[in-house]
């Protein structure tokens, strides 16, 4: 064993994977700051009465959900480059792929959610008097949170693991920085560690939508 019997061969491991653990955090984050409300958007849009409106955006739900994210990472990095002339870095091109794969899962996701509020409520609101955007915002979100928390909870997970493609077009993330130590000492005790650090993640991911899940527990379907 050269890692795991050795604290300080371990130490200096951990400290060699630090900036690829940094990236994949960035990753992480940029992937849920972006996808997320994109989502909300596209789920409401995919719900517009208008076929003009709605089977755009149905199209691109269909191919970002079934084409591989491998392959949405190849087209964005290499294509855009090559079709619109903008050069993106590898970091900027990966966080773009990734919001916009993740974004169509949760699209479904929150349309599934919406969709699930019995419509006595849309017409109780309306005989309240609220505008739909109150309505929505008061009496809607709150309630479609709570009905998509495991399912967006999942996605999250998913997503902690999914960081690691980004390696393919030589982002150096921590699955990247693992393969690197790994090749440099022939041992493959780096990519467990590296294992070990997304189980960490996902740990922490865990224990925050435990603690969501209690705090919409007041919400009772």
């Amino acid at each position: 064993m050269r890692y795991f019997n050795n604290p300080e061969a371990m130490l200096r491991l951990i400290l060699a994977m630090q900036d690829g653990f940094a990236a994949t955090l960035t990753i992480f984050f940029a992937t849920l700051i972006f996808s997320i409300p994109l989502g909300m958007v596209l789920a409401l849009l995919r719900m517009n009465k208008s076929r003009v409106v709605s089977m755009p955006v149905a199209l691109y739900i269909l191919v970002m959900r079934g084409t591989p994210l491998m392959l949405q990472l190849f087209a964005i990095y290499f294509a855009i480059p090559m079709f619109l002339g903008l050069n993106l870095d590898r970091m900027a091109a990966t966080i773009l792929a990734f919001s916009l794969n993740y974004a169509a899962y949760f699209a479904e996701i929150f349309r599934g959610g919406m969709m699930s509020i019995p419509v006595g409520q849309h017409e109780a609101c309306q005989v309240l008097g609220f505008t739909k955007l109150q309505a929505f915002f008061h009496v809607v979100l709150p309630q479609v949170c709570k009905r998509v928390l495991l399912p967006v909870s999942n996605e999250v997970i998913t997503l902690v693991k999914d960081t690691s493609l980004a390696n393919i077009i030589a982002v150096s993330e921590l699955f990247r920085a693992a393969k690197n130590e790994a090749s440099r000492t022939a041992s493959i005790e780096p990519l467990f560690v590296a294992g070990l650090f997304y189980l960490a993640m996902n740990g922490v991911v865990t224990l925050v939508f435990s603690y969501l899940t209690k705090r919409f527990d007041y919400y009772k379907d």
